[in-house]
């Protein structure tokens, strides 16, 4: 899968290299087109970072106020996120785009032979056409005395020993050594280049030595000055990988509480792998690294100056469209106020049957609890007694004797029935 993506990185550096007839160069230039070509999906990238980065403190209002709910927490951020039209993944998902580049790089850095040149699998594997050639030409070599039997080491042709990771680069250099020697091979020969991998005197398909500095012979610069450059390759792609940690950090986020210590960790530890993978493939890949983090830095900066004026002016629209939203949503209200002052509202012809119903029931509710204000009766008298004029012991309502049927209310009725009867008696007398 790999290698099949890694093909047309592979025409494209090749193509390069035909130009420019420089393997550094073409490397170089390498990492400037896929910059070019990954510009619009890293500008995507830094405008939505930067809009999360201005959200930061909405969020952490947010966070205050719904901290202990976390559902009404999220459905607020997402609310957000929707009024202010952010996709919060935007930041995340095209700054992933450049490791798989990195990595189809690597396998043609690796393979220029299958990758680079498009030749076919077969014919480089043991057995294969290019691989018989290859073995058949450098037997000749050693039988004449003009190399060892080292070379069929580094060439990966010694038989029972597994081949390194790197034998199509040293097999590439041979092959450019001894071009006229590779003629007549079917599907093979019309495919075969000449490249060379020298770049300011060091060769890019070396691998760095980690221990170079105590175990080189300082007496000839021809053989330290080399090794001293790609010894330093890896020691500055640590370096620009910092820096661009750094600057990436200080332009693009703000950086949450709790994501602190995290990103301090990722910041000291991403240059140190940078570093250890740099000891351990081919020059020009870590040539690629740092022209990629310079052309990178370069990039922020143009884009963060870019989307700040950008992002500015929206932001800028976007308040005052909201002010005058509000503006006319009070101008609304008051008139409105006014008009329920006057008594001179009317019924929305497009409200809900709904709503009307509640509207109709909350007047309702309204009128009844002013009615029982104003027709409130009397309270009690002091003594409990309720409300009544006379005993009237029958009477039902307000005048309701609750102590009509009792002793006392007996005698006291018969002694003013005795009363009412003495005295029509003196009037008939």
């Amino acid at each position: 899968m790999l290698r099949a993506i890694a093909q047309p990185f592979g025409w494209l550096l090749l193509q390069l290299y035909a130009i420019f007839e420089n393997y550094g160069v073409a490397v170089i230039l390498f990492a400037f087109t896929v910059k070019v070509i990954l510009l619009p999906f890293q500008m995507k990238s830094k405008r939505g970072m930067m809009q999360q980065s201005v959200l930061q403190p909405k969020l952490k209002e947010l966070e205050k106020k719904h901290g202990a709910n976390k559902q009404k927490y999220n459905e607020e951020v997402a609310k957000l996120y929707k009024e202010e039209g952010v996709n919060p993944a935007s930041g995340c998902i095209w700054s992933l785009i450049p490791f798989p580049i990195l990595l189809a790089l690597y396998q043609v850095i690796r393979n220029p032979l299958t990758s680079m040149m498009g030749i076919a699998q077969e014919a480089v594997a043991a057995g294969g056409a290019l691989y018989e050639r290859i073995k058949e030409v450098a037997q000749g070599l050693i039988s004449s005395g003009s190399e060892t039997a080292e070379l069929m080491k580094r060439l990966g042709l010694v038989e029972g020993e597994k081949a390194g990771g790197y034998i199509e680069i040293a097999q590439t250099q041979f092959i450019g050594e001894h071009l006229d020697s590779f003629n007549n091979i079917a599907g093979v020969t019309e495919k075969l280049r000449e490249i060379d991998f020298r770049f300011l005197g060091m060769d890019m398909g070396e691998q760095p030595v980690w221990n170079f500095l105590w175990t080189t012979d300082w007496s000839n610069p021809k053989i330290w000055a080399p090794g001293l450059g790609l010894f330093l390759i890896p020691l500055v792609t640590g370096v620009l990988t910092f820096l661009t940690s750094k600057v990436s950090t200080k332009l693009n986020t703000v950086a949450q509480p709790e994501g602190q210590s995290s990103m301090k960790m990722m910041t000291m530890l991403m240059p140190l792998m940078t570093v250890y993978f740099g000891f351990i493939v081919p020059a020009a890949l870590g040539v690629y690294w740092i022209a990629n983090s310079v052309f990178g830095v370069a990039q922020d900066v143009w884009l963060h100056k870019r989307y700040s004026r950008i992002i500015e002016a929206e932001n800028a629209e976007k308040n005052e469209r909201r002010r005058a939203r509000e503006a006319e949503l009070e101008a609304k209200r008051l008139e409105t106020e006014r008009k329920k002052a006057e008594n001179a509202t009317m019924a929305n012809p497009n409200t809900s049957k709904r709503k009307q119903q509640t509207t109709e029931r909350q007047e309702q509710i309204t009128k009844a609890v002013e009615w029982e204000k104003k027709n409130q009766p009397p309270p009690d008298d002091p003594d409990g007694e309720p409300a009544r004029v006379g005993p009237r012991r029958y009477a039902r309502g307000r005048a309701y004797d609750p102590d009509r049927f009792s002793e006392g209310a007996d005698d006291s009725g018969e002694r003013e029935q005795d009363e009412t009867g003495d005295e029509s008696t003196d009037e008939i007398n």
